[in-house]
């Protein structure tokens, strides 16, 4: 497995983790979190990986002789093991221990009853389990249980499109799991949802090796306390959330943390959501979300929203409850990327927190029907390249913090935004999911260094309150009439960075284009259509 350590240089936010449960063991275990100060007075908390993973959950090795087996074979099955029981097609496994499955089961189930302190291993060497009216794998009661693909073996798990209730439990999912859940090994694991879920655990989800193609109704994957991924590689397609971690008991549960692996999505939901935090530490990703970027067509014509087709226009919070996310990474609190190629091509935001973002390195090829990064608060970038060839708005929080980079981004508003009270675009400015900042917080843009070549047709870059330019290579071009390509409402200080615009705003931000154009300095106006 491959490990990252992000030592932030970072603002705006103090986030207390609280233990979570362990993945291996009955007793809880705390993840510690590294805070680290900068000028800005204010910190940001990204969680220690280190106990994300267990030694057994990266162990894909099993004892071939010591191990039970189980053959498959049709409508029935057979086993070498008393802790094996067998109706028709239904096989129960009620002992701790590891167990062999091969062959094909027809319309049947594999059952693990054991109990709460039983670890069981089940390993798949080519298995095909089709179950028309519930899961394929139900884990009713264990402590853990270990799914281990054979290298080189070829798995298919299939739910029929129906969901029969057969006890209390809402099983829902081709794999569904009540227990600590571990998926890993060589081989290959395909799972077809014909409704419902792909796989589910109602506790701790964790991939940690291994090669899956998952076809959902609902979402691909979710883990209700945490989905933690090691490594492997997923080709993702769901009718909601790709990769889906939620709690709604436990604020401090339902997060989603990455330490490697290839990823391709396609979702008609968020590519990546968390509850929680949403932590990555590196990893090939391309997330597809809706009908992607091209499907929200935007100018700076008028503030309103229309779908296609019909020209009424409808109220902000009946866009909002009737709208379906559909962001590429998305997180309730806050997300921090180490490292990792992210290609997205979104209807909504491509990277969303309603906390704050770090971005320490990494390369991004971002398209979003909105903004391409947006954080409810501080946005921090450290290192990486950054190209964001279509969006609403190309980087937007309440504060933005630039210590380095390679950025290029083409806008139909602001190329980089600290939205606060003066912002429409903060306050429901017409387009759908639009985004809300405190009207009582002071916003600012701190650039530290990096090279910039940002094309809009709103402002370059746009604060609300304070703009300050420290270093770096900023060439801004605004194609917008009443827009600047450089813009503050509070101060602004250029200390040693090299600026180019094309309108001379470098030298009075904001009041070359902004007041004469009829419009207050940042307030482009924008109409986004739904093609259908």
């Amino acid at each position: 497995m491959k490990k990252r350590t992000i030592i932030p240089l970072f603002l705006t936010f103090l986030f207390s983790l609280c233990a979570c449960n362990s993945t291996d063991v009955s007793e809880s275990e705390s993840f510690p979190s590294e805070t680290v100060q900068t000028e800005s007075v204010e910190s940001v908390s990204t969680v220690n990986s280190s106990g994300m993973f267990t030694d057994r959950d990266m162990e894909i090795g099993y004892d071939e002789e010591t191990s039970a087996h189980i053959t498959l074979s049709g409508d029935g099955a057979s086993s070498d093991s008393d802790a094996v029981q067998i109706s028709g097609s239904t096989v129960t496994i009620t002992d701790e221990g590891t167990y062999i499955l091969s062959g094909t089961l027809n319309n049947g189930m594999i059952v693990v009853n054991a109990e709460d302190t039983d670890k069981i291993q089940l390993v798949l060497n080519g298995v095909q389990i089709v179950n028309s009216t519930s899961a394929a794998v139900y884990i009713s009661e264990a402590d853990k249980v270990f799914i281990t693909t054979v290298s080189a073996a070829e798995n298919t798990l299939a739910n029929g499109g129906e969901y029969a209730s057969i006890d209390d439990n809402n099983i829902d999912a081709v794999i569904f799991s009540k227990s600590d859940l571990t998926l890993n090994g060589d081989g290959t694991l395909t799972i077809t949802a014909a409704a419902g879920h792909g796989i589910v655990s109602k506790d701790d989800l964790v991939f940690a090796s291994g090669t899956y193609d998952i076809t959902a109704a609902s979402h691909g994957t979710s883990g209700k306390d945490s989905v933690r991924i090691a490594n492997g590689s997923y080709k993702i397609i769901s009718g909601k959330d790709g990769i889906h971690a939620e709690n709604t008991d436990d604020a401090n549960l339902g997060f989603l943390y990455v330490a490697g692996g290839t990823f391709e999505i396609t979702a008609e939901g968020d590519g990546m959501s968390a509850s929680a935090y949403l932590q990555v530490d590196d990893g090939d990703f391309t997330i597809t979300t809706g009908e992607g970027s091209s499907s929200v067509t935007m100018s700076t014509d008028t503030m309103d929203f229309r779908q296609e087709g019909n020209a009424e226009t409808e109220s902000t919070d009946a866009q909002e409850e009737d709208s379906v996310s559909q962001k590429g990474i998305k997180a309730d609190g806050y997300i921090s990327i180490a490292d990792g190629n992210f290609v997205t091509d979104t209807a909504d935001d491509s990277i969303h927190a309603n906390s704050n973002i770090l971005i320490a390195g990494g390369a991004y090829e971002l398209r979003s029907g909105d903004d391409a990064i947006h954080s409810d608060a501080a946005v921090t970038i450290q290192n990486g390249t950054i190209t964001i060839a279509y969006c609403y708005e190309g980087i937007e929080g309440l504060t933005i913090t630039i210590d380095d980079g390679i950025f290029d981004i083409d806008s139909v508003d602001d190329g980089i935004n600290a939205a606060g009270g003066a912002d429409s675009s903060g306050f429901g400015g017409g387009r759908p999911g639009h985004d809300q900042f405190s009207d009582s917080s002071d916003s600012s843009i701190i650039i530290n260094g990096g090279e910039f070549v940002i094309v809009s047709t709103g402002d370059c870059i746009d604060s609300n309150g304070s703009l300050t330019i420290n270093g770096g290579m900023l060439d801004l071009t605004c194609n917008g009439n009443g827009n600047t390509a450089l813009d503050c409402d509070g101060t602004y200080a250029n200390n040693g960075g090299d600026v180019t615009t094309n309108d001379g705003s470098e030298s009075n931000p904001g009041q070359m284009g902004g007041q004469g154009g009829g419009m207050l300095p940042g307030r482009g106006r924008h109409e986004a259509i739904l093609k259908n």
